[in-house]
């Protein structure tokens, strides 16, 4: 029988110094330690002491597409103040075109994280409206099955509603109306 077992690495456990004094090439250093920090309020604070492994990894023969990854995360993760500080780490190794260049998945992130809250918020408040559209619609079809004529201004009120407690107390009195003052009027105390 195979026995599995799997090492975890806990970087939350460690100090930015083992991270930074491990032994591997500088694009895992630097990978260890933004992962160590990315969430956490240190962040902007810790980045410009790593300036020296981000000029060993865009030495590297592919160091300007790993400095794209690595960016693109830090500014995934951080705020304003990450961004600041990550073009000012940035800075001091590379003229500003390139830097804009490296910066300008910045712009690119914030579309898309833009997106996706559009979409989030687009679809809760779909669902939402189509649950009062329901209700409503479900209202208007017992008062039907019921006989009880609703006119269209009636219509209108009842499709407009968008107090769901409101759609929930007429489609209660719906289910005995005979007359559709029976469900949109309050009932005399």
């Amino acid at each position: 029988m195979p026995r599995f077992e799997y090492l975890l690495d806990d970087l939350t456990a460690e100090r930015a110094e083992a991270l930074r004094s491990r032994p591997g090439p500088p694009l895992a250093r630097l990978a260890w330690l933004v992962l160590r920090y990315g969430r956490t309020e240190e962040l902007a604070h810790r980045l410009p002491e790593w300036t020296a492994l981000f000029a060993q990894v865009r030495a590297d023969p592919d160091g300007t597409e790993n400095l794209v990854v690595v960016i693109r995360y830090l500014l995934w993760v951080g705020d304003k103040t990450t961004y600041k500080v990550t073009k000012r780490v940035l800075h001091s190794m590379m003229d500003e075109p390139q830097v804009e260049e490296l910066m300008r998945s910045h712009g690119e992130v914030l579309i898309e994280r833009g997106i996706r809250r559009g979409l989030e918020r687009g679809r809760a408040e779909g669902l939402a409206e189509g649950r009062l559209r329901g209700r409503a619609e479900s209202l208007l079809r017992i008062l039907a099955a019921r006989s009880v004529h609703v006119g269209d201004e009636a219509q209108q009120r009842i499709l407009a509603c968008a107090d769901v407690a409101t759609l929930d107390r007429w489609l209660d009195r719906a289910l005995n109306a005979t007359h559709l003052s029976d469900v949109l009027d309050e009932p005399a105390s």
